[in-house]
């Protein structure tokens, strides 16, 4: 089972605490690190490596669902811009990156400002420092569940 897949199921049996809800074609979950405060991953409920692999009802369904959960990330967590990302290199399971930004999120890395969040040195963006303690957890699964359920 991919790592991802692995972590839909644990999301589903309620073993991850970053777990905020369940779609039809995907699950939310709050980023592990928050150095980019709401980031965001919408995981495919089904196994595939690439989006055209989708049929295209789901395909549509997903992606449609993808735009709600950046909406609601970019309300709950009062963002100037979203940046969004679907990679697989790393694990080949569709997912996508949802990073809320604010001008000067990159400090000394960016350009005025501005730039990809992939400027900032890993440990920096990845430093244990980011990881949100349970009460500050619990607090942004709930901002982020009530945008969600205005929509879906």
């Amino acid at each position: 089972m991919c790592d991802i897949c692995n972590t839909i199921e644990k999301s589903l049996q309620g073993e991850n605490p970053f777990f905020v809800k369940e779609l039809e074609t995907g699950i939310v979950v709050l980023g592990w690190n928050q150095h980019f405060y709401g980031y965001t991953i919408f995981m495919c409920k089904k196994h595939a490596t690439e989006l055209y692999r989708l049929e295209d009802e789901f395909l549509a369904k997903f992606m449609e669902e993808m735009v709600i959960v950046s909406k609601a990330v970019a309300t709950a967590f009062e963002c100037d811009k979203m940046n969004y990302e679907c990679l697989g290199n790393g694990d080949t399971h569709l997912h996508w990156h949802l990073f809320p930004r604010v001008k000067g999120d990159l400090g000394e890395y960016g350009n005025d400002g501005k730039g990809p969040v992939w400027w900032l040195p890993q440990e920096i963006m990845w430093n244990k420092d980011n990881i949100p303690n349970e009460k500050e957890l619990k607090k942004m699964k709930a901002k982020l569940l009530k945008e969600l359920e205005k929509y879906v």
